[in-house]
Parts: structure tokens; sequence; C-alpha cells
């Protein structure tokens, strides 16, 4: 008997929360706001005003798109989403001066050089000269970092060093390889330095400030044999002391770029991470030499991620490379193995559907269209 009646009362506890749900979700299923075209009376089309003509209707159209809506748009499953605002800034802290502020100091700046006498004559007779250096150190000091940022997105070097996560380089990385006694290499902003320009260790100098501690890495994002994911490290130099890289302990010695034969350029990085103090990085230690591409497999991300609440990015810089000659030469002496050779294999040629009456197109429009290769540039 205490069996049934416990069944019973069971059986009533989740009728009613079966209806309660039921409830609950009649709730949410109400309209937010009115329907759109709610207020229009359906019953009397040939009353409503009539719009006449295209250019009323769209401007009627336009401003009705503009107005906050409750419901879901179409806009919004096809517009991309904006993720730049959703970037995870990974970098120094810094503060970004307000365009009222440079156009303000511009305005002062301009009406100085107005009044200037001595600067409206040499301008006038072609003699004013600008201080290029003067100018150079004023854009590294304000602009710069921005505009590093900007071309280092451009190559996609965020997206594969800290997988999407972003950084403003604020210190300035001057990179160096010497070539002889009078000729330097320098490193930009993926300029091209070749592999024999890139075969001994170049020099790096950065302004740092007395007992800070730094750590020098530089990658080859694209030159992966096995994994296109993964990549090799080329030198890391750790806890340097100041900007001291020479007196830094140096975790995975350098060693010359090697980009294969075929596989085009190869993006090479100099990072600068700044560290909060001293770290044992015994984990990342390479032996001496160590000319195995196994052991400097390498991911930015990973060895990042380890060290995270260490260390923080500060600086960037890196060139661009392809194959030449010495790059057999570091895989048969250096890597000793044989040298890998890859081919591009170019697709066919893509011709739109031949028209019969080709529109603003040239007289050579039907040349693309021949079976024999014979040239007839210029023919016409």
């Amino acid at each position: 008997m205490a069996a049934f009646v416990l069944s019973a009362v069971l059986h009533r506890l989740r009728m009613g929360r079966g209806f309660s749900t039921s409830v609950v979700l009649h709730k949410l299923g109400v309209p937010l706001g009115p329907m759109p075209n709610e207020h229009i009376d359906v019953s009397n089309l040939e009353a409503l005003e009539k719009y006449r003509i295209f250019t009323h209707y769209f401007k009627e159209a336009e401003k009705e798109s503009k107005k906050p809506h409750w419901w879901p748009t179409y806009k919004k499953h096809i517009t991309p989403k904006q993720d730049e605002e959703a970037k995870i800034n990974i970098g120094l802290p810094y503060h970004l001066q307000s365009w009222r502020t440079k156009r303000k100091e511009r305005k002062a700046i301009r009406a100085q050089n107005l009044n200037n006498a001595e600067l409206e004559r040499a301008s006038r007779l072609g003699k004013l000269l600008i201080p290029l250096d003067d100018v150079k150190a004023e854009w590294e000091k304000t602009s710069g970092p921005y505009h590093r940022q900007q071309i280092a997105e451009h190559y996609g070097l965020y997206r594969d060093l800290f997988d999407d996560a972003t950084f403003v380089p604020q210190v300035l990385l001057r990179v160096e390889y010497d070539q002889d006694e009078e000729y330097v290499m320098p490193v930009y902003h993926g300029n091209i330095v070749t592999p024999s320009e890139a075969f001994n260790p170049p020099k790096v100098s950065f302004e740092a400030e007395e007992g800070s501690l730094w750590t020098l890495l530089l990658t080859n994002l694209d030159g992966h044999l096995r994994d296109p994911n993964m990549e090799y490290v080329h030198w890391l130099v750790t806890n340097i002391p100041g900007n001291n890289v020479e007196a830094g302990e140096e975790i995975c010695h350098y060693f010359p770029a090697f980009p294969a034969k075929g596989t085009g350029y190869h993006r090479y990085v100099f990072l600068l991470f700044k560290q909060l103090r001293a770290i044992d990085f015994t984990e990342d230690v390479r032996p001496k030499p160590c000319h195995s591409l196994k052991m400097r497999t390498f991911k930015t991300f990973d060895f990042y991620k380890k060290h995270q609440s260490d260390m923080t990015p500060a600086g960037l810089s890196f060139f661009q490379c392809h194959w030449d000659g010495s790059v057999t030469q570091v895989f048969h002496h250096l890597l000793d193995m044989k040298e890998p050779v890859f081919e591009f294999v170019r697709p066919p040629k893509y011709h739109p559907k031949q028209k019969k009456f080709p529109h603003l197109q040239p007289l050579r429009y039907l040349d693309r269209y021949r079976d024999s290769d014979e040239p007839t540039y210029g023919i016409y």
C-alpha cells in the first residue's frame, strides 16, 4: 500500500514538473518586441503610401536597416566577425596617444614653422634640408611600434607564432649580419637576406635598462620538412643581462639558414622577450653542437606558454630568405643528409568560357583560345 502511495506522489511530481517546464518554454517563446511590418494594415493595401520611384524606396530601406532590431538579421550571419578587437594582447603595456592630441601638436608645430622667416626663405629657395635621422628617431618612438605591428600582422607572424595573439613591438631590435669590413646586411621587417649572408651569427642590439633580463629567439616559420605546423629553432639565448647578448646563456647555438630548394621564401623571425626574473631553461637546452633537425624542432607558442608567467614579448624583427648555393653545403656538411629538392607543379592556365561577342575586350582576346603557341602579340 505504501509503495502504491509513493508511486502516485512521484507521478504527480513528474506531471507538475513537466507542466512547469512547458510554461517556462512558452514564456521564452514570446517575441521580445513587435514583429516586422506588424503596423501595416494588410487588409487595405491600396490605401498605403506608394514609393513611386526606386530612389525614395532605397532611402527608406537604408534608414530602416540602420535602426536597432531585436531579432537576428541576415547581415549578422554573413558579416565576418571583427576579430581585431577580440585578439589577446600579450605584450608590454603601452599608451596610445589620441588623434586629437596629435592634431593639436601638429597645428602648434605648423604655426611655429610659418612664423619662422629663415625656414620660409630656405624652403622658397630650395635649400631646406630635412634631418632624416631625427625624423627616423622620432618615428621609432611614436608611430614605429604600431607600424611594425601592422607589418607583422600582414605577414601572418602573430598567427603562426602565438595563435593570433598579438603585441606591440615597443623595443626596437637592431640586427646586422657582418659580411666584411665595409659591408653589413641589416634585418628590418621583411627584407630579403640570402642564406650566404645569414651564415654567421648576427650582431643584435637594443635599448635596455640596467639590471633587466632578456631572451632572444630566432626561428624559421616555414622550414620544417615534415610537419608544416612546427618550426626549426636557429638560435636561443636566455637570461641576457641588459643588452649584452654575448653574456647571456646560449641554450641553442646559432645555425645558418637552410631554406630547401623549391620551397620559396621562408620567414626567419627574431623575437625579444623581457623577463621578470631569472628563468631556469634546463629543459630547453640543446647539445652543442646540435646538427639534428629532430632536436631543433620547435614551437614558439609552446615555448612561450611554458614561460609566459616570467617573460613578455617586447621586440620583433624578421627577414625573408630563399635557396642559394650555400644551402647545399649546410645539408651535406652540417646536417649530414641529402639535400631535398621540391618542384612546384604549376596548374594549367584558367581561361573563362569564350564569349561570342566579347564586349570591351582587346583585339587579342582570341589569342588565349588558340590551339598553337605561336606568338601573336603586336600583330594586331
